[in-house]
């Protein structure tokens, strides 16, 4: 079954040259870190994807990723979205390089699936092939290491990390547990690239069993 694809938007981005010490010293910059760029993104998962990819493209560290509280349908303003990132760097080429990766990956390479026509219902099973910085450090595994990044609504994301567990040789290394800020959950898995990659089938799968029939247990 092919799912309709949901993809984020950037809704606001801002690059500081040379970032104010008394600032700086409040986002625990190092003494390097002179440049920063900051962006919102109207779907969180998605945002946490791109900083990672961001991290592999240029010489850019993230200081600062947030979701916010209950997601995209009820911002503190039309430009927040779900979640705020933060890259920082030694010069600005570096942070404008990073949030031009930041720019493609919600593009076209990080996208929710849509489980009904409305895209009310929706899951996230992302395959990252060798992680960058950001989620190697937030997973606890080596920088270059596959992730399956599987994130879905409370039952859906119980049940689906189960499946997936059992579908592939993969270990569960984050576990995100629902309801997270935006009312979602999920994990972190790692393995070989194609065992992530068939861990996040059996998400997807699973989920979509309940999304056509919720009570049938």
């Amino acid at each position: 079954m092919t799912l309709e694809r949901i993809y984020a938007d950037i809704l606001a981005v801002r690059v500081i040259p040379n970032v104010d010490p008394v600032l700086g010293k409040e986002l625990n910059l190092e003494p390097h870190q002179r440049s920063i760029a900051i962006f919102t993104s109207s779907v969180d998962d998605i945002g946490y994807t791109a900083l990672d990819e961001a991290t592999k493209r240029a010489a850019v560290d993230v200081v600062y990723a947030r979701s916010f509280y209950a997601g995209s349908a009820h911002t503190s303003g039309p430009l927040s979205g779900e979640m705020i990132g933060i890259l920082a760097s030694s010069s600005p080429d570096e942070v404008q390089s990073g949030i031009d990766a930041v720019l493609q990956t919600v593009e076209s390479d990080a996208y929710f699936e849509a489980l009904n026509k409305e895209k009310t219902h929706a899951l996230y099973a992302h395959v990252i092939s060798s992680s960058g910085s950001y989620l190697s450090k937030e997973a606890g595994i080596n920088r270059g290491e596959p992730l399956a990044y599987l994130i879905a609504p409370p039952l859906e994301a119980v049940y689906g990390l189960d499946a997936a567990l059992k579908a592939a040789d993969v270990k569960l290394v984050k576990f995100f547990g629902p309801p997270s800020e935006t009312n979602y959950g999920g994990g972190l898995l790692t393995g070989s690239q194609s065992a992530c990659q068939a861990a996040a089938d059996a998400f997807r799968d699973s989920i979509v069993r309940i999304a056509q029939n919720p009570l049938k247990y």
